[in-house]
């Protein structure tokens, strides 16, 4: 893997990530394909919407087809038949969110399966050698993510023990399969969060992931944290923030230094009836659609918008059609790619503050009929 940084404007940075033959510039925003597929779409559909890294979940592909079947398939590449490039999560968030914890151990954790109750336990060496299994292009190591608000002692201790296992996963892992990121936790604590950096940063980590921040605390408290704790992390490396994906936070992280995001949000909103446009979010069940003959977004390249208009999409949720949510997450993902090529071009011709204050002055409004309504209202 090779990563160069190529522009600055601020902290704001443009950079070139190259693995093997595939080159993507940062910043980047990667759908998540949790279960080994974008919700509603084929992979052959991602790509055509313009991405080239896209996420898979380890914790639900361990579970569930499990290691004997992608073993068998030479990789989750090959059973999900994606042609770019992909990160794996560790599953440390799922572990601790979506599973019945029966304990956290310093070599790992034990938790039930989700599916049928049945007792398992990661250890970092063995999510690392389960994401070599995998044959992703990226990787990350085993992390504890704290709730938000925890006690600090506890915070400590989690932030610690993600750090050792940060290095205990780098220890094992086999040199030509994969680049293996680290994870840094510490909540809002800048001095743990700059303790994990400095001890991981020792490692030669290729890049590291800001986890632990999107859970629920105030925006405006991490907002201010990432002014102060990214330009602090290695220059040369990428810097990955975990679970991050409504355009207007992505922009505050972006001019922190950011170049990575990854979240569900476009794609699950989009099965709940909701349409980004750049004039906000479109609730498209809405009784003032149904005879709506506009495309989502009147601009908009991506298969909904020039085939189908506002009411035909108003139909299909009502009557609950599998179409419905499949051309919102189309539609979806494509404004999230051209939201960030977007992006990217006004910080190469040096206009981006342009770019965000025209920008955020449309997307805070959405479309009500014919007219424009503040979106919070």
């Amino acid at each position: 893997m090779n990563f160069e940084v190529k522009e600055k404007l601020d902290d704001i940075r443009i950079s070139k990530l190259k693995i093997d033959d595939v080159e993507i510039e940062t910043p980047i925003f990667m759908p998540v394909g949790t279960q080994a597929t974008v919700k509603t779409l084929s992979s052959d559909e991602v790509w055509n919407l313009g991405y080239r890294l896209i996420l898979v979940n380890t914790y639900h592909l361990y579970l569930q087809p499990g290691e004997e079947v992608i073993k068998s398939f030479n990789g989750i590449k090959n059973f999900m038949k994606w042609r770019g490039l992909l990160l794996s999560d560790s599953g440390g968030f799922q572990v601790l969110s979506l599973s019945d914890i029966r304990e956290i151990r310093n070599d790992g954790v034990l938790f039930k399966s989700f599916i049928d109750g049945s007792e398992h336990f990661f250890t970092p060496e063995f999510v690392v050698k389960f994401q070599e299994t995998l044959g992703v292009d990226i990787m990350m190591t085993l992390d504890i993510c704290p709730p938000y608000g925890i006690d600090e002692e506890e915070l400590i201790k989690f932030t610690n023990l993600s750090i050792d296992w940060a290095k205990r996963g780098k220890g094992i892992k086999e040199k030509g399969k994969g680049s293996l990121f680290a994870v840094i936790q510490g909540g809002l604590n800048l001095y743990l969060r700059m303790k994990a950096v400095e001890e991981l940063e020792k490692e030669n980590f290729p890049g590291y992931g800001i986890g632990g921040l999107s859970i629920g605390e105030p925006w405006e408290k991490t907002k201010d944290f990432l002014k102060h704790f990214v330009k602090k992390m290695p220059n040369d490396k990428p810097r990955y923030f975990m679970g991050l994906g409504d355009p207007i936070s992505i922009m505050d992280a972006v001019e922190s230094g950011v170049d990575m995001f990854d979240c569900v949000y476009p794609t699950r909103i989009a099965r709940n009836r909701t349409l980004l446009t750049k004039f906000g979010k479109l609730r498209i069940t809405k009784s003032e659609y149904k005879n709506d003959e506009r495309p989502i977004e009147e601009d908009c390249d991506c298969y909904a918008c020039k085939n189908f208009s506002r009411a035909y999409l108003n139909h299909l949720f009502k009557a609950k059609e599998i179409l419905a949510p499949r051309l919102a997450t189309i539609h979806n993902l494509r404004f999230m790619y051209r939201f960030i090529e977007n992006l990217k071009n006004s910080i190469k011709e040096k206009k981006y503050y342009q770019f965000r204050n025209e920008f955020e002055k449309n997307y805070i409004r959405e479309y009500n009929g014919n007219e424009e309504v503040n979106y919070e209202n």
